[in-house]
């Protein structure tokens, strides 16, 4: 499963592969993506040579090739080395929704809550149902009892309560965001864990504000 980032640059990549031979700068790279920084090409580039949709030709400074490109679209040639220039990139031919990736999510001990809202992912329409919906990447192996593995991506729909027993996105003091399944006992919430080698972790009402509940999963197999 491509980010909008990364299925952006892909295209991008294919569009111009009759054009120039000749690759840009990645600074060059970085302007025609509208990115802030180098690193985030290098992140994109590295990102689509893992799942296998491009290589990085060897001795040829910053020569590309093509291997695979989305659904719906088709390969020209799998000789042609092609770069990016600095030329908008094409619009996307597929009609896929774009939900906003806020960054990576502990399923296993809780990390500081990112919220990166550059990123989206693509998810066929009506995938993940209606209302306010957001992405999160999974770091951890917490909840792989309940099928959700190091490197997912769950889609959050944002809410502020939820019924025991389901998976929740959860802030702890402000500062820490986890997701685990939620158990109320007495006075206390359970944020647990669906991995016996981890503790669940019992804290007061007070400490615990619900963000979201899972609605959906994607993984990606490369």
């Amino acid at each position: 499963m491509l980010t909008k980032k990364q299925r952006d640059l892909l295209l991008f990549i294919h569009e111009h592969m009759t054009d120039d031979d000749i690759a840009p700068s990645f600074e060059e790279m970085k302007e025609a993506l509208g990115l802030k920084s180098k690193s985030g090409i290098h992140r994109l580039i590295s990102g689509l040579e893992e799942r296998g949709y491009i290589e990085r030709l060897p001795h040829r400074a910053r020569a590309l090739r093509i291997k695979e490109l989305p659904d719906g679209f088709k390969e020209k040639s799998e000789d042609n080395v092609t770069s990016i220039s600095s030329a908008p990139a094409p619009a996307n031919l597929d009609h896929f929704d774009e939900i906003p990736l806020y960054g990576k999510i502990a399923a296993g001990t809780p990390i500081e809550a990112i919220r990166n809202e550059v990123e989206t992912v693509s998810v066929p329409p009506g995938f993940a149902g209606s209302g306010d919906l957001y992405a999160l990447t999974i770091d951890g192996d917490s909840m792989i009892n309940a099928g959700i593995n190091d490197g997912d991506t769950v889609i959050i729909k944002r809410c502020d309560t939820a019924e025991n027993g389901t998976i929740v996105v959860a802030l702890v003091d402000g500062e820490e965001a986890t997701l685990k399944t939620l158990r109320r006992s007495g006075n206390k919430i359970i944020l647990e864990p669906e991995n016996p080698n981890h503790e669940p972790q019992v804290l007061d009402p007070e400490r615990v504000q619900i963000q979201g509940r899972l609605v959906s999963l994607m993984r990606s197999y490369h």
